[in-house]
């Protein structure tokens, strides 16, 4: 890692040195033409679409690890355990595709939806509504790491101990009781790094994001209007046809998605660790 982030750091000094902008503040992107350029709306499209793929993913993946684990017959289970660990494994450009073709027309009508009845709520209005847009990026974020995290917390519940449950239970506890008291204690510290874990893959997600962000710059909050872009995505965008300065800025960028992962994973690693402490404490 210390490696990586040498090599990012040499590699992005000299288009730093070219540039005539605020890397930080400058929300355009015109390292090839102007040499202005900043990372403050890649930066912000990475991490919003990411924050709201996890948000939609989470719940989901949750519920789905506990069916798997904890309602579903042996079975069934063994079944869906494996169409989970399928869905993980399938390749990032076919999510893409599908989004492409299938989910961006789609989605204009139910966005057009969402901006004629909430558009007073400033995440939903916009003057111009299209499905590619920065909710259509989310979902696909969202899909794709959703079995990450399902698997990873389908394991985490599956090593809760028997007599956790069983001592519940004989206190005349249901079903869902058991899983509020026993199950889903033991397993937070695993559930939230698996969704660190489906953080990082949203935020370093390129292919997918891609094929359906509409590739501008700026910063907004309406997720319906045809606006957004992430890093991973520009740089995969424009670095074929990027000038020596263009690649030089677009590692850069690149070194900044570096460091904002870098960032969450300690974060993470930060909130299980107090997380095992409490429950050591409270044990």
């Amino acid at each position: 890692m210390a490696a990586i982030a040498v090599f990012l750091v040499v590699e992005a000094i000299p288009a730093l040195q070219a540039n005539k902008g605020s890397f930080f503040t400058t929300l355009t992107w015109e390292p090839n033409g102007s040499q202005a350029f900043g990372i403050g709306a890649l930066a912000f499209g990475t991490v919003i679409s990411a924050l709201l793929a996890l948000i939609m993913a989470v719940p989901v993946a949750v519920g789905v690890a506990l069916f798997i684990s904890h309602y579903a017959p042996r079975r069934l289970a063994g079944v869906l355990g494996y169409v989970v660990d399928l869905l993980a494994a399938v390749p990032s450009v076919v999510y893409g595709l599908w989004g492409v073709v299938f989910l961006v027309p789609f989605m204009q009508g139910p966005s057009e939806f969402l901006n004629e009845y909430l558009g007073f709520i400033p995440l939903f209005g916009g003057d111009i509504v299209t499905g590619r847009s920065m909710l259509t990026a989310s979902i696909v974020l969202a899909v794709m790491i959703l079995p990450i995290v399902a698997a990873i917390s389908r394991e985490v519940f599956l090593q809760v101990p028997r007599a956790h449950e069983e001592a519940a239970l004989a206190l005349g506890a249901t079903r869902w009781e058991v899983i509020k008291t026993a199950v889903l204690p033991f397993g937070r510290p695993g559930v939230i790094s698996a969704s660190m874990l489906g953080l990082g893959r949203a935020m370093g997600e390129t292919i997918a994001v891609a094929l359906i962000f509409p590739a501008t710059f700026g910063i907004s909050f309406q997720i319906l209007t045809p606006q957004g872009n992430s890093i991973a995505a520009n740089i995969a965008n424009g670095f074929g046809e990027a000038t020596p300065v263009g690649r030089g800025a677009l590692i850069a960028s690149g070194l900044v998605l570096f460091i904002i992962t870098l960032l969450v994973n300690m974060g993470a690693r930060l909130i299980v660790a107090r997380r095992k402490e409490f429950s050591g404490a409270a044990a």
